[in-house]
């Protein structure tokens, strides 16, 4: 192989190894839960808020 080539492998490599963690990082369950939790707190709290106006 030569520089090119091995350069040219290498970077490819490490594309892939960079996707691969960044589909990984936004596809774990526990960032969805970070993510989407303040959202569904904040639903809730909204409902607890009109419910004891009444």
């Amino acid at each position: 192989m030569t520089s090119q080539q091995t350069a040219y492998f290498v970077f490819g490599l490490t594309l892939v190894v960079i996707f691969t963690v960044i589909i990984i990082f936004y596809s774990s369950k526990k960032r969805h839960k970070e993510v989407e939790g303040p959202k569904y707190k904040m639903l809730e709290d909204e409902d607890r808020e009109v419910t004891s106006d009444k």
